[in-house]
Formats: C-alpha cells, sequence, structure tokens
C-alpha cells in the first residue's frame, strides 16, 4: 500500500476543515445523521457552531458531540492529523514531540493521543490459525531508584500483558494481574473462536486449550526449538518487540494505569499493517461513543 505523504494530507486529502468535519461525519454517520443525545434520525442542518438539531429532544450538536473529540476546541482537521502522526509513528510518538507537530501544547496533545487510543478497539473474535504468547512490562530493577526497588528477579513486580495474533488478521493484547490457567483459559475463550488452531510456545498456562475446543500446538522454546514446521509465535513476538520498543525508547515509563491504552493503540496500528489511512478510518469508526473525560484520565 503506498503510503501519503504528510504535504498530501494536508494539501489535497484535507485542504479545509470543511473537508475534515465531511468526511469525519461520513466515517462516523454513513450518511444518516443520528442524534448522539436520544437517537433520533429527524435532523435538521443549518449553520453555526452547532449546525444540527434534532426535531425530538431539541439537542444541538456538532459532528464532535458524543465521539473522542467532544468538547475539543481542535479543528477537526488536526484531529485527522493526529491519527495520520500516531499511525504512521511505529515506535509512537512523545506527547511533546506530538504537541510540536499539531501546533497544541504538551497538556493537549497528551488529552488527545490518550483520547484517540480510547477508540483503539477491536471487538470481533479471531479465528483459524492463533498465535498466542505473553510478556513483561516493567523497568529492570538495576536501572530504578533505590527507593522504588521492590525486589525480586525476572518477571517479579512486572506487568504481564496477554497476546493473540490471528495468521493474516488483527492483533490483540491485554493487561493482565497474572498468567495462570483459567486466565489464560478466560482470555483464549473471550478472543478466539472455538475449534481454531492456537501456537505458543511451552508456558504451562496454555496446556487445557485441547481440553477448551482448540486445536493447540506447541514450540518448545527452552530447547531452542522456534519453528516446527508451519508453527511458531514469531508475528506475536515481532509485535510485542515493538510495543517495548516504543514503552522504553518513545515514552520511557508508562503506569500501569495506562499501559492498556498503549497496547491497544500499538495493536490498532498492527491490525491496520501501521499505515496512516487504515488506521485513521478505523479509529473513525469507533469514535462514536468512546468519549473520555479528562478528569477520568488523571483521576
Amino acid at each position: 500500500m503506498k503510503e501519503i505523504s504528510i504535504t498530501e494530507f494536508l494539501t489535497k486529502r484535507f485542504p479545509t476543515e470543511g473537508s475534515a468535519t465531511a468526511f469525519f461525519a461520513e466515517k462516523r454517520w454513513d450518511g444518516k445523521v443520528t442524534c448522539p443525545y436520544c437517537g433520533s434520525e429527524k435532523i435538521y442542518q443549518g449553520k453555526g457552531k452547532q449546525p444540527y438539531k434534532c426535531s425530538e429532544c431539541n439537542n444541538k450538536f456538532t459532528v464532535k458531540t458524543g465521539t473522542i473529540m467532544e468538547g475539543s476546541h481542535v479543528d477537526v482537521r488536526i484531529w485527522l492529523f493526529a491519527m495520520y502522526i500516531m499511525g504512521t509513528s511505529r515506535k509512537g510518538i512523545s506527547s511533546i514531540q506530538f504537541a510540536k507537530l499539531l501546533g497544541v501544547t504538551q497538556k493537549t496533545a497528551w488529552y488527545m493521543a490518550h483520547r484517540i487510543r480510547e477508540a483503539c478497539n477491536e471487538y470481533e473474535k479471531l479465528k483459524g490459525i492463533v498465535e498466542a504468547d505473553e510478556t513483561y512490562a516493567g523497568g529492570k530493577e538495576k536501572n530504578k531508584h533505590a527507593n522504588h526497588k521492590l525486589g525480586g528477579r525476572g518477571t517479579a513486580n512486572k506487568t504481564p500483558i496477554l497476546g493473540l495474533k490471528q495468521c493474516g488478521g488483527s492483533f490483540r493484547g491485554k493487561v493482565s494481574d497474572n498468567t495462570d490457567i483459567e486466565t489464560m483459559n478466560k482470555y483464549i475463550k473471550a478472543n478466539v473462536e472455538t475449534e481454531s488452531t492456537i501456537y505458543t510456545d511451552e508456558f504451562s498456562g496454555y496446556q487445557e486449550l485441547k481440553n477448551k475446543g482448540y486445536n493447540h500446538t506447541t514450540v518448545n522454546h527452552n530447547k531452542g526449538n522456534y519453528v516446527n514446521g508451519d508453527v511458531h509465535t514469531n508475528s506475536i513476538e515481532s509485535f510485542w518487540a515493538l510495543l517495548k520498543r516504543g514503552i522504553y525508547g518513545t515514552y520511557h515509563h508508562v503506569s500501569k494505569k495506562h499501559l492498556q491504552r498503549y497496547v491497544n493503540e500499538f495493536a490498532f496500528k498492527a491490525s491496520n499493517g501501521n499505515f496512516a489511512f487504515p488506521f485513521i478510518n478505523a479509529v473513525c469508526l469507533q469514535a462514536n461513543g468512546n468519549v473520555l473525560h479528562y478528569n477520568q484520565l488523571i483521576g
């Protein structure tokens, strides 16, 4: 897929606020404007700051109302450009650099990025051949200040992240409290259709999958076996590598409170090929209803 340049994006694809608003409205409503307050389709369109009015509940609204952009004074065109930047930044982008590119404050850029991440969710179950793996997020104890060291080795004091990758399809990632058998079974059941084939390593958390209606095949990493015929977990492991380069190289530190949103962002980008427009389209389609208020982030 040919990637669109920033110049083309801003001068040809979305040269005006009107073109950006029309694009977002089409993605949100698919040609049929719906009231975000009562769901009515009896809408009058006029002019002014709130151009839509519902004939049922008499509320006025904009294309942003009830979406990740709700209450924002930033133009829709800049929001779409923000999605472009995030969609093409494979290892993420710091809020300071994000702010410079968008022409907003660092606080606004940080808030915008999290609101975009709020729309980075997928709900269809995976099927066919699916790779499953787990990783851990958290700094090395030796690199922490003395008053932050918790002791322990290996995965101790780190946050588990569970991951899935459908062959030729989407990625999934979930921040978890643990990686025991019950947790792994519940996660896979919620995200993968039964009778699918699941590739994993030899980790004991996956040992009951065959009894749960899945075809389960493993590779034994402990014995240096990373590929067994067509069986491997290379794709999900490559995703982990990219995610960690983002967390440690770009953001440097991500709290557990916000970690799930970062995982969602990286999984959503990977699912859409790390291309701008597939990412923008997917975010816009998911933007409706995913309102995220500032006090939810900092509370």
